[in-house]
C-alpha cells in the first residue's frame, strides 16, 4: 500500500504549492485513502463524478524514516529527490493535518 496525501493548491490555476521546502511555512495536508502499489506511477486526470476526481501529479518520490507517531502528531525524515529533511505533521481535525519542515 502507498500512503497518499493531498496538499493545498495554489491560487494560480494548475500550480500546486506542494509540501514546504523551507522551515517556517505550514501547509494543509489531507490524508486520503491508501492506494495499492499498482498506482505508484499513476499521473493523469480522474474525471468529475468519479472517486478522487481531479489532477493527479507525482510531486516527489523517495523514502522516509518515521521518528515518532502519536494520534495527533507524526515526525519523519524525508529522503526524496526534491524533499529532504525533518518534517512534522500535526492533526487539526479528522483527516486534516498541518505539515511543516523543522529547523536544523
Amino acid at each position: 500500500m502507498i500512503s497518499v496525501w493531498s496538499l493545498t493548491a495554489s491560487s494560480r490555476v494548475g500550480q500546486s504549492k506542494g509540501p514546504p521546502e523551507t522551515s517556517g511555512v505550514k501547509r494543509l495536508a489531507v490524508a486520503v485513502d491508501d492506494h495499492a502499489l499498482d498506482y505508484i506511477d499513476f499521473e493523469g486526470t480522474i474525471p468529475e463524478g468519479q472517486y478522487g476526481a481531479g489532477k493527479v501529479e507525482i510531486w516527489d518520490k523517495g523514502t522516509f524514516d518515521l521518528t515518532n507517531r502519536t494520534e495527533t502528531t507524526i515526525s519523519l525524515v524525508f529522503n526524496g529527490k526534491r524533499l529532504e529533511g525533518d518534517y512534522h505533521l500535526i492533526r487539526t481535525k479528522d483527516k486534516n493535518w498541518l505539515i511543516f519542515k523543522t529547523r536544523k
